[in-house]
């Protein structure tokens, strides 16, 4: 598929035009998306209140008008039985509308990573090349080009990882293209060269292996594979006894940190002004469990 040739976009902003009251019922929107019902119940009751306050967007069509930006104050004034809604009509391409409508959310300051996946996503399969994405969004070329890789491959832990900043694209990209043995020697390199870091590398290591336990997406359970040759049944078995191991591994850290607390505990509890400074405070009892550790009961 060829890319959409480029062409100067007219944007509302360097056309000013009248405001008009438009029939809600002649406005389409051409590019729909889920929003969080509390967040949008505070929008209904602050139109409510305070009316509108920034006219919506709209391209005109030959059926009537098409939504370019502004579907919450939209919906919001249907919601509160609105016959009509300010607007601010504009001249551009059906390509360009749904261009300004995805940069528009991309622009919200709280988008969802799944928002702005989405954008990337729609950009890609109407024919952007990676550059023409990157220019589109002012995202940089190399991290749209790694999203793209770990979309196709429906890394949703890898990506989710990467959108909150403490998994590199690089070392994403590794991971989703590479077997056990690649991704440990990519670690220790990213070790040495500064990348991963003390408690970041621990947060890398245990995504590493809930991606291996339960898959790429989150929510998914990972289909059992069915065992049909000696192979498989090897690493069936080498696969439970890494998660064993993780599992004896996290119940070893859990006992040394409830050891702590129970030392620190009796320490304390051995001090007459601390023991004072509870009962002052209404504080004079704890966990049973907690109690027969503190007193060696166990």
């Amino acid at each position: 598929m060829n890319a959409p040739q480029e062409t100067p976009l007219t944007l509302h902003v360097a056309r000013a035009s009248a405001i008009e009251k438009i029939p809600v019922e002649s406005i389409r929107i051409i590019n729909p998306r889920q929003r969080n019902k509390k967040v949008f119940a505070r929008l209904v009751e602050n139109i409510a209140n305070l009316g509108l306050k920034r006219p919506i967007t709209v391209v005109r069509t030959e059926s009537g008008y098409d939504l370019v930006c502004g579907q919450g104050r939209f919906e919001a004034f249907k919601v509160l039985g609105e016959r009509n809604i300010p607007c601010i009509i504009i001249t551009a391409s059906e390509a360009d509308r749904y261009l300004i409508s995805l940069v528009e959310n991309l622009a919200r300051r709280k988008h969802s990573n799944r928002d702005l996946l989405a954008a990337i996503s729609s950009l890609h399969e109407r024919g952007y090349s990676t550059k023409q994405i990157s220019q589109k969004t002012c995202l940089d070329p190399h991290y749209i080009g790694g999203i793209l890789i770990l979309l196709r491959q429906g890394e949703e832990r890898l990506i989710s990882a990467v959108e909150k900043g403490w998994l590199p694209i690089k070392i994403a990209i590794t991971v989703a293209r590479s077997d056990d043995t690649v991704i440990q020697a990519a670690m220790l390199e990213a070790y040495e060269n500064g990348l991963l870091k003390g408690e970041q590398l621990m947060k890398v290591r245990r995504l590493i292996d809930n991606r291996r336990a339960t898959g790429k997406c989150f929510n998914h359970q990972k289909r059992p594979e069915k065992i049909t040759t000696s192979r498989q049944l090897l690493n069936a078995y080498q696969s439970e006894v890494r998660r064993q191991r993780l599992m004896v591994k996290k119940a070893d850290i859990g006992e040394q940190r409830l050891l702590f607390v129970v030392t620190a505990l009796r320490k304390l509890l051995s001090d007459e002004y601390f023991c004072s400074l509870l009962k002052s405070e209404g504080i004079e009892d704890m966990p049973q469990v907690l109690a027969v550790r503190v007193k060696g009961e166990a």
